[in-house]
């Protein structure tokens, strides 16, 4: 039996049945990939375990680490922000205290007012990547151990006023990872672009799109930014959200003469029709994200985060 999944302390031999104790010394994400012998030996256990449901899921991945990720990476979420042409590669970096649990609430901080999600597909590395590897697609599982569900939480407001991402991205609460660390067999890096990304928000069903959607795919992904960025084991690439997000780019009409106006007032009148969009996050609603393959093949689980106002 192979590790199907496993947390910062068990492993169980499906996403939904049960889990059993890893007996380790491992403290960290990395010390644990490290330790395979013990990981293998839980997932192939006869114990009866607890089941899942019975426990209170932590994030997969331990902190501190390198939180790197992809932007604007899926051609729909690049119409949906107004891209034309071709869109250049681009990562930026989150703070890795901003990762959180799959239960866990995401806290909105009290200047935020539009808060918006993104569903995206994580890479845990397995292995150092130094700067100039080059990564085809046979040598992905050599650097990437496994898969997590993450959500790439944005405070919208602080990203467009400010143009910059780190801290719209890096709140506390603003990354939620697991429920599941997936170990892949090398076999089953073949149906990464079938993988199915869902997110909805009470219910309603927002972002909903195969990895084939994606413009720069993991293994160039990961060549790319080891040009300048090297990754170490237990280090988190967060790969790129579908469309579906609540902000979207105006009509070209509308950019056009939002670009002529001052910042204030540009911003101002932005954000005034933005306040009209019902799709951003407030306090009281659920976010349940999925990826998965229609197989079931490789399932991620199911990540449910409640939204909560900061006292």
């Amino acid at each position: 039996m192979r590790p199907r999944t496993l947390d910062s302390a068990r492993a169980g031999e499906t996403p939904t049945s049960r889990a059993v104790r890893i007996e380790t010394k491992a403290e960290t994400t990395a010390e644990l990939l490290a330790d395979r012998a013990a990981v293998q030996e839980a997932a192939a256990s006869d114990e009866t375990g607890t089941p899942v449901a019975d426990l209170a899921a932590l994030s997969p991945v331990t902190t501190p680490c390198r939180v790197v990720a992809q932007m604007v990476n899926y051609h729909s979420h690049a119409r949906d922000s107004g891209f034309t042409g071709d869109i250049p590669p681009a990562f930026f970096r989150k703070a890795s205290g901003s990762v959180s649990g799959p239960g866990e609430a995401v806290v909105r901080p009290p200047h935020v007012k539009f808060l918006d999600y993104e569903v995206e597909l994580g890479l845990v590395m397995g292995a150092p990547l130094p700067v100039g590897t080059v990564v085809e697609e046979r040598d992905l599982p050599s650097y990437v151990a496994g898969l997590v569900i993450t959500n790439d939480v944005s405070a919208r407001d602080v990203q467009l006023t400010k143009t910059q991402f780190y801290e719209s991205k890096s709140y506390p609460t603003f990354t939620p990872t697991g429920p599941y660390l997936s170990l892949l067999e090398p076999a089953e890096f073949a149906h990464l672009l079938e993988l199915r990304l869902k997110l909805s928000v009470n219910g309603d069903l927002r972002q909903d799109r195969t990895l084939a959607d994606m413009i720069v795919r993991p293994a160039e992904a990961l060549t790319l930014l080891a040009r300048f960025q090297k990754l170490d084991p237990g280090d988190l690439l967060l790969t790129g959200t579908p469309g579906g997000t609540a902000l979207k780019a105006p009509p070209k009409a509308v950019e056009k003469i939002g670009a002529l106006l001052p910042p204030a007032v540009k911003w101002k009148a932005f954000f005034k029709s933005q306040a009209r969009n019902p799709h951003y996050l407030h306090e009281g609603d659920l976010i349940t994200a999925t990826i998965a393959t229609p197989d079931g093949l490789i399932d991620l689980g199911e990540q449910r985060t409640p939204v909560t106002d900061a006292n």
